[in-house]
């Protein structure tokens, strides 16, 4: 049965933010899912045994115990709750997926902020990032200054169906859109996404240094994932100008 397994119930958490960080194009949500547990260090706070997540055990360097491959970090501290996946989610269990969690969103009043890149030709300006909102998130858009979309588009794959479910269900939250690079892993957006983006609207402080000064080792650690992720056909979350399909 589908369900979020919770680890830690000595955690408080009152209406949380959650960062969703699920795989997609340059891999910036889940750079940035992973850059904050690690420079939080939070805490294991539960897993993720839902339809469309593929029943594989993950397990890490120099440990035995395993772990689901999709599972949620928090900080009691900083109200906090990220999304952290090894894998990639199906585009085609998408909608199952998005029922499972948006049911523990609601269940817990959380803010979710989805991420997204959308594929563009790298160039020396800084990446653009723009905002949508379901429920009453354009409220918090405005009060991190981050702009509107310059043209119109979709978000495809987990996270749009994601965001489509909080817009069913009257969810306040916000997507994030940042420009990314369209065939490798992009630390720099992950960079603008964290810096731009999620510290103004989860009210935190984040060191980005090392994702500037680590930006190559990091995305070669990352393409081995991606080129998973291609062989699989396989794309977690893409935002694409709807100007492709008219």
């Amino acid at each position: 049965m589908a369900h979020v397994q919770i680890h830690d119930e000595s955690l408080d958490l009152s209406a949380p933010t959650l960062v969703e960080g699920l795989p997609g194009v340059g891999l910036v949500g889940k750079i940035a899912a992973d850059h904050l547990v690690e420079q939080f260090e939070m805490t294991h706070y539960g897993s993720l045994y839902c339809e469309g997540i593929p029943r594989v055990a993950v397990y890490g360097k120099g440990e035995s115990a395993v772990k689901a491959p999709v599972r949620l970090y928090a900080d009691e501290s900083r109200n906090l709750v990220v999304l952290q996946s090894d894998i990639p989610i199906s585009p085609s269990q998408a909608v199952e997926f998005s029922s499972c969690l948006s049911g523990w969103v609601e269940a817990h009043d959380a803010t979710p902020i989805f991420l997204s890149g959308l594929p563009t030709q790298k160039d020396a300006n800084e990446p653009a990032l723009y905002g949508v909102s379901t429920g009453e998130g354009a409220s918090l858009l405005e009060a991190a200054d981050i702009s509107h979309p310059t043209e119109g588009g979709l978000i495809s794959g987990p996270t749009g169906a994601l965001i489509n479910r909080a817009a069913e269900l009257d969810i306040t939250g916000v997507g994030l859109i940042v420009e990314s690079d369209k065939q490798f892993p992009d630390p720099e957006a992950a960079r603008i996404l964290l810096m731009r983006g999620i510290e103004p609207l989860a009210d935190i402080d984040v060191d980005t240094d090392a994702l500037v000064s680590h930006a190559e080792e990091i995305r070669t650690a990352k393409e081995q994932f991606a080129k998973r992720m291609q062989d699989a056909d396989e794309e977690s979350t893409q935002a694409k100008p709807l100007r492709m399909f008219q």
